[in-house]
C-alpha cells in the first residue's frame, strides 16, 4: 500500500473509533512539508498528533511499472480497543490491528524493540512485502 492510500485507509479507520475527537489529512491540517500523513487529536482535550507516511516497496519492485494492487492474506491479530489514555503510538497501533485489513500482514511499535530510539512510530508490513513507516512528528 502507497502512502496515500494509506493516509485514506488510516484516516477511515481513526474517524470510525469512539475515542477520536479529529483526524485529517496533513495537508488539511496546514502542513505542505510532509505529503502523506494524519493530523489526530483524540477526545477529551487530547493533544494533537502529528504522524508522516514514507512507503518502501516490496524487495526488488520498481517504482516505474508499479501497481497498488492489494494482496491479502491473514489479518493482524486484532487486540483490545484503542483508548483515550493510550500513548499515541500504542493507540494507533490498536486502531490499526482493530481494523484487521487483509493486506496488512504486520504491525510493528519502534518503542517496543529490543534497542528502540527516542522516535516513536510503527512499521507496517503489508502482505506483498510492501513497508509504511508511520512516525510521530
Amino acid at each position: 500500500m502507497r502512502p496515500a492510500r494509506f493516509t485514506d485507509f488510516v484516516i477511515d479507520v481513526v474517524k470510525n473509533q469512539p475515542t477520536t475527537g479529529r483526524v485529517q489529512s496533513l495537508d488539511e491540517a496546514g502542513d505542505s512539508t510532509h505529503p502523506y500523513g494524519i493530523a489526530l487529536t483524540l477526545q477529551g482535550g487530547g493533544r494533537e498528533t502529528r504522524w508522516q507516511f514514507t512507503g518502501q516497496l516490496p524487495d526488488g519492485a520498481k517504482h516505474e511499472g508499479f501497481t497498488d494492487e492489494p494482496v491479502h492474506g491473514t489479518p493482524v491479530p486484532a487486540g483490545p480497543a484503542p483508548q483515550a489514555g493510550d500513548e499515541p503510538e500504542a493507540w494507533l497501533a490498536a486502531a490499526l490491528a482493530l481494523a484487521e485489513c487483509p493486506e496488512v500482514a504486520d504491525i510493528e511499535r519502534w518503542s517496543t524493540r529490543p534497542d528502540p530510539g527516542a522516535q516513536k512510530g510503527l512499521t507496517v508490513t503489508f502482505h506483498n512485502g510492501a513497508r509504511i513507516f508511520a512516525r510521530v512528528l
